[in-house]
């Protein structure tokens, strides 16, 4: 005997929330199929996934109430992800500046000291230069014996 016609129908609701609450999962675990991955949990990102047109899960529709608040629950957990993840590069860049400014602070004491260093060859070539000079006769002589 033929199922009727309502039953056939339950079936086919049942199938279909099936492959809706799966695209869900694969959403939720970051390995979807039918839409790019980092894609945000969205009814219309679920409603992609699961191979149907944008806009076919609406709130309007009974069937849909329990994968409406799957989704919002979804949605939840990876913006307090997202959260903890800005969080966590909020505080890595605030880090890397830290280390930036020691690192530049390092830089301007090592050109200090080549200043240093270079002006302090400069004042023993200025001294070498006038004890060499004509001006100043050196104590230790060779004298020519004739």
């Amino acid at each position: 005997m033929p199922l009727p016609w309502t039953t056939l129908w339950d079936r086919a609701l049942t199938d279909i929330l099936k492959d809706y609450f799966a695209a869900l999962d694969r959403l939720k675990s970051g390995k979807p199929i039918s839409v790019p991955s980092g894609t945000r949990i969205t009814n219309d990102s679920v409603s992609l996934e699961a191979g149907r047109k944008k806009g076919t899960i609406k709130r309007s529709r009974p069937i849909f109430s329990e994968l409406i608040e799957a989704i919002a629950e979804a949605q939840v957990v990876t913006l307090t992800l997202e959260d903890k993840t800005r969080e966590q590069l909020s505080l890595a860049k605030a880090e890397a500046a830290k280390y930036r400014i020691l690192w530049e602070e390092a830089l301007s004491r090592e050109v200090s000291l080549v200043k240093e260093l270079w002006d302090s060859r400069d004042a023993w070539a200025k001294e070498r230069e006038a004890m060499t000079s004509g001006k100043v006769t050196p104590i230790n002589r060779t004298r020519k014996k004739s």
